[in-house]
């Protein structure tokens, strides 16, 4: 064999549903050279070596639907795309994303393949991708592989590109109610929902979220002023321009203080129990380095550190802090003693997706502050039994969120009204969550905008609090999904001009219509584009419009394969015929099988209370009636097609023309009494006409101003 590798010829990012899946994948032509002489079974030593660098394959499942089953091909012999395939996925896998799909298969062309993997973010994949080509080359040559080098790489793109933890937990509640899901930058800023039914999260700040409230929350010492007058207990405190304010406040308030940033957030230069000048000093230093606006000076509330989670105005979680702290061996430097007793918790991590961060004195002036004031610093070798604070505001957290007492619950609700947060992170020191406020020492003492939720996804002690839950409901209540009519269609020159008219109609009725197809990109009536805009950029340009409620897009065959749609899903389809295959050879398809494979992707895609017009005349399209999810509407440019018959038989819809007519046929139209709709002459593009008004019938357009718009244009 002269040569025992493979060549990435292609790679598309298909952003959106295709002929692979509903979801955005990366699709790459793949060309195997010699090894397709040489499948796994006829490469010495290739298994072993393989297992030993992804021992995590062994739960691949393939063919056989069970663990083991990929192995089981390996051993029996597979080809290298296949095993590529695989491979990519296990990297994925091994960086902390689940991805679980992935296909190899031939093309027309010996060896080369088409190998297809869903991944959440086009750098992430195709760094997945080209670290899985080095292993495989490792792995069939026997040479030296970095695995753990690779997944760092794959995990700082993760890091750089990918979606935050608290993100993505809103997303996958949105997911499980089927709401779209846009994402409109490279960082944490998501559309759900499309068009005027879209709404907007960065974070946990929502669309919803008052910049406002924002703006009063950020404000420490305006916040604490405003829920004081309000009746919410807050801790006595003042603004300190200096560091000796900050030391003439602390006295006038009494020891011990906390110091903290006027407008910091998640527990940065926050520095807890000062009694001393020169810690109050340092501290004052500290927060002020976090601080764009000054720092506050605020009496220390004894008690346990809480996190409330308000959604909505009502309770979501709540997590309890924890004081932490390492215990001295008489021979051990403080810092190995943290790195020994604290970095090692599997939780505790660099990355956004570790629920707990790790812990080194040098890098971290507050912990460097707590260890000085107990007499310490990295290098201290601690006395044997003796304990060292290292965090008293600690994101170790314990979710409490079944005992906190009826009474602190709406104290914190009350707190997030005041200063108007949809979602808000009330920070609470009490002595006992699960009593009544009355009698024991508490205080709100932060009120929180755009919240992180690792702490109650992840908690280190307790239950796991499906906290996106609550956000979504409060953005789409009840059965919202953030939907808009979004209808496609496809055909040939039979089309022509369809989207223009039909926008036309649906914008008598009302509807703000982005049209999107050869002739151009419109918006509301206004021209944005003159260039052919039949693309995945164009419709996405309108789902993102929030001046717009309706989408009509032309869908060709090229889009499918080459970007994938800008929708997930669809109202309504309309297919006349499968459409011209010139210039899908690029695609390998070269045949009318593989081309209706493409094209099904439009009526795949209905929803259930969704419609797909399909032209009864064209035998290519007949197979379509079984993949739709919704209703079908036949049409017919003839009375007796047997397959429309049949169907109107059967309680179906269709829309025919008889005796210079069109005909609306059907249960639904009987009820609605759809009279024919006569023409005055017949029109040049029958087919045309049929689908316009089955898609007008599927959009509601009620029967009197159809008739009238049919009648003026034909």
């Amino acid at each position: 064999m002269t040569q025992k590798r493979l060549v990435i010829l292609r790679t598309m990012w298909l952003d959106g549903p295709n002929i692979w899946t509903y979801r955005s994948c990366i699709e790459a032509l793949v060309d195997i050279q010699e090894l397709e002489q040489f499948p796994s079974n006829l490469l010495p030593g290739f298994y072993e070596r393989l297992t030993a660098l992804l021992p995590g394959l062994v739960d691949h499942r393939c063919g056989i639907g069970e663990p083991g089953g990929f192995l089981l091909r390996v051993r029996e012999g597979t080809y290298a795309a296949h095993m590529l395939e695989h491979i990519v996925i296990e990297l994925h896998t091994q960086a902390g994303l689940e991805v679980g799909f992935g296909k190899a298969r031939m093309t027309s062309k010996e060896g080369i393949y088409k190998m297809v993997f869903r991944t959440p973010d086009p750098v992430v994949g195709l760094a997945c991708l080209e670290a899985g080509v080095r292993l495989l080359h490792a792995a069939i040559e026997g040479t030296e592989y970095d695995l753990q080098a690779e997944l760092r790489v794959i995990k700082h793109h993760c890091d750089m590109h990918g979606l935050g933890p608290s993100t993505q937990h809103i997303l996958d509640a949105a997911y499980e109610r089927r709401i779209p899901i846009v994402r409109l930058n490279d960082g944490n800023l998501v559309q759900l929902g499309h068009g005027n039914k879209q709404q907007r999260i960065w974070t946990a700040e929502t669309s919803k979220t008052s910049a406002i409230a924002e703006g009063i929350a950020a404000d420490k010492d305006l916040c604490k002023d405003l829920l004081s007058q309000c009746g919410v207990p807050v801790p006595e405190g003042e603004f300190a321009k200096t560091a000796e304010r900050a030391w003439e406040i602390a006295q006038n308030i009494g020891f011990p203080v906390v110091v903290k940033p006027v407008d910091g957030n998640q527990g940065r230069g926050v520095s807890l129990e000062l009694s001393k000048q020169a810690d109050i000093e340092k501290a004052w230093a500290l927060a002020y380095e976090e601080s764009y606006s000054g720092v506050i000076v605020e009496k220390f509330i004894r008690g346990a550190e809480h996190r409330i989670l308000v959604v909505n105005y009502q309770v979501a979680a709540v997590s309890r802090g924890e004081l932490v702290f390492v215990t001295g061996d008489g021979q051990s430097e403080l810092q190995t003693l943290i790195d020994q007793q604290i970095n090692t918790d599997p939780r505790r991590g660099d990355s956004e997706i570790s629920p707990l961060k790790t812990v080194r004195i040098s890098s971290n002036p507050v912990v460097s502050l707590e260890v000085q004031r107990q007499g310490y610093h990295a290098a201290s070798i601690i006395p044997a039994g003796t304990q060292v604070i290292i965090e008293r505001n600690s994101n170790a957290s314990e979710d409490v969120t079944d005992l906190i007492h009826p009474e602190i619950a709406r104290l914190c609700c009350m707190a997030a009204r005041v200063v108007g947060l949809d979602v808000a992170g009330i920070d609470l020191v009490c002595e006992h969550i699960d009593q009544s406020p009355k009698g024991q020492s508490l205080a709100v003492v932060e009120v929180n905008a755009g919240p992180g939720l690792l702490m109650h996804i992840k908690p280190a002690k307790g239950l796991a609090r499906n906290v996106g839950k609550p956000i979504i409901e409060s953005l789409f209540p009840g059965d919202a999904n953030g939907r808009i009519p979004t209808i496609s269609y496809s055909g040939g020159p039979e089309i022509d001009g369809f989207g223009h008219e039909l926008t036309e109609i649906l914008e008598d009725q009302g509807h703000k219509v982005g049209l999107a197809c050869d002739q151009g990109l419109l918006m509301n009536g206004r021209t944005i584009n003159k260039a052919p805009s039949a693309n995945w950029q164009s419709g996405r340009n309108c789902l993102i419009n929030k001046n717009l409620d309706t989408l009509v897009m032309q869908v060709k065959a090229n889009t499918i394969l080459s970007e994938g749609l800008p929708y997930d899903r669809s109202s309504l389809a309309v297919i006349t015929s499968l459409g011209s295959m010139d210039g899908l050879g690029e695609w390998d398809i070269l045949t009318k099988e593989q081309h209706f494979n493409v094209m099904r992707t439009v009526v795949d895609l209905v929803l259930s209370s969704g419609h797909a017009v399909v032209n009864a005349d064209e035998v290519s399209l007949l197979p379509l009636k079984d993949l739709c999810d919704g209703k079908v509407i036949w049409i017919s440019s003839t009375a007796d097609n047997p397959i429309v018959t049949e169907h109107v038989k059967n309680g179906g819809m269709a829309v025919l023309y008889q005796g210079e007519s069109i005909h609306f046929k059907g249960n639904r139209a009987e009820a609605e009494q759809r009279s024919p709709i006569p023409l005055k002459q017949p029109p040049m593009s029958l087919t045309k006409t049929l689908a316009l008004a089955a898609a007008s019938w599927a959009m509601d357009v009620p029967h009197h101003l159809l008739r009238a718009d049919l009648r003026q244009r034909y």
